[in-house]
């Protein structure tokens, strides 16, 4: 069984608090997931950290850094863990640099760190997604939804994942 490539990239899903800063900081490394992995023994998976950024601070470098670890990758599934507010935009990235992959991008709008549930479903969502399907193409799963990139988006009112 080929292993799914997990792509640690950073965003909210990863951050903590830091006591002598005072903030929420990104965290260079892959704890978060690393937990919610350790729960899961029947999944084969390569773990990366390849970015350890809020997503408001990718750039087309990133993006393009990103797509470059997928391309060279032997792996078809791939989970990315990105922060929620320029998800799109990568999704929108790779899918013009990405083919003949199946790729899920998930994420967390409240910190694993703070509270494990959000981030923990959405991950498992898409990692049980990419365990059942064969389809090609860029996802998103968030909130208990999956959809082709284009078909699902960030509702800032309602501080939700909604279908278009």
């Amino acid at each position: 069984m080929e292993p799914i490539l997990i792509l640690n990239t950073g965003g909210t899903f990863n951050k903590r608090y830091n006591p002598l800063r005072g903030e929420l900081e990104v965290p260079k490394d892959s704890n978060a997931i690393e937990s919610i992995l350790h729960h899961c023994s029947n999944t084969h998976y390569t773990l990366r950290s390849i970015l350890h950024k809020d997503s408001l601070e990718m750039n087309d470098a990133d993006r393009a850094h990103i797509a470059h670890t997928i391309q060279t990758s032997t792996s078809h599934k791939i989970l990315i863990v990105h922060g929620t507010d320029t998800m799109d935009q990568t999704a929108r990235f790779l899918a013009l640099h990405v083919k003949e992959k199946c790729v899920i991008l998930t994420g967390a709008m409240v910190p694993f760190s703070i509270d494990t549930t959000e981030a923990t479903a959405n991950f498992m969502f898409a990692l049980g997604a990419l365990h059942v399907t064969e389809k090609k193409g860029i996802y998103i799963a968030m909130h208990g939804a999956i959809a082709e990139h284009s078909h699902l988006y960030k509702n800032r009112e309602k501080g939700i994942f909604e279908r278009c």
